[in-house]
């Protein structure tokens, strides 16, 4: 099939890679001339033949907004958008309403891949009628992972983003539950190897997991994180996690917690935020602050 690519940022370009890989054609749009195959909406709508499939994959709030609405414009009925940035679910919504309106599907789909996604496959969440998702369907096969899993039609719009944004509040309490861990190790005189503790644990225990593979290779590159600054971001997700927790009265101690983590290492050099930052760097290319 045709598929419209908006954005081919760190994972916009690599997904458009899979796409191509899986025998589909992929018509990328980017602001930056160098990566992109046309250079403006206009010109990537003109060369898909309908019905349409455009994909954005650009930084929530704004930027998919702006996109959201000149696509509105060129785009006809029949034709479908799908928001794959990390968009809050109550703005799919209000998208796929803009939308409707004109005729044309919305679907929401929650991301997960990172930086390995090219190679490994992205987990994907998707929201919307069912209609407007089959006529997505190749391209979500293209981006899954190989076997039986991976992939999941969540439910109506706005689903495909909540579920992603649970999914980055578990991380942010697995990564927290590994950087409290690692920083307790670090700190008794009785243990000499701890990058050797947390490889020991990859096999035959109850928590290896991708994340402590993740874990073990930043400590391969730096054995105590020496070179990291204790500082690490929050993608947003989190917060709207704790928030839609509140509203639904269901307690998230950890979630929450692990969240109130990461404000607390603005204040200070933080040990454990250096475990996070690392492994926000490995699994997705997220920036690190250096010493």
């Amino acid at each position: 099939m045709e598929l419209g690519l908006v954005g081919l940022g760190k994972m916009g370009g690599n997904m458009r890679e899979r796409i191509r890989r899986a025998g589909h054609t992929v018509i990328g749009y980017d602001r930056n001339a160098d990566v992109a195959d046309v250079h403006s909406l206009e010109e990537l709508v003109g060369k898909l033949s309908a019905p349409r499939v455009v994909w954005v994959m650009v930084p929530a709030g704004e930027p998919t907004q702006s996109t959201v609405d000149q696509l509105a414009e060129l785009l006809e009925p029949g034709d479908v958008v799908v928001d794959g940035g990390n968009s809050r679910w109550t703005d799919d919504e209000k998208h796929a309403e803009q939308l409707a309106a004109r005729g044309i599907g919305f679907v929401d789909c929650g991301v997960s891949g990172g930086v390995w996604g090219l190679e490994n496959g992205y987990a994907l969440m998707y929201g919307g009628e069912a209609a407007d998702v089959a006529k997505v369907q190749p391209v979500f096969d293209a981006l899954k992972p190989e076997g039986d899993f991976g992939s999941v039609h969540a439910g109506k719009v706005g689903a495909g983003h909540f579920a992603k944004m649970v999914h980055n509040g578990i991380e942010y309490a697995m990564m927290q539950a590994y950087a409290e861990g690692w920083e307790l190790l670090e700190k008794v005189d009785s243990v000499e190897n701890v990058r050797e503790v947390f490889r020991s644990w990859q096999e035959g225990t109850v928590i290896r997991s991708w994340l402590l593979d993740l874990a073990v290779n930043a400590l391969d590159d730096d054995e105590h994180l020496d070179g990291l600054r204790g500082y690490a971001q929050d993608s947003g997700e989190g917060r709207w996690t704790v928030e839609a927790a509140i509203d639904n009265a269901v307690p998230l101690p950890a979630i929450t917690a692990s969240l109130f983590a990461r404000f607390a290492s603005r204040q200070e050099d933080s040990p454990q935020m250096k475990m996070i930052a690392a492994l926000r760097n490995q699994f997705g290319g997220h920036a690190v602050e250096k010493k």
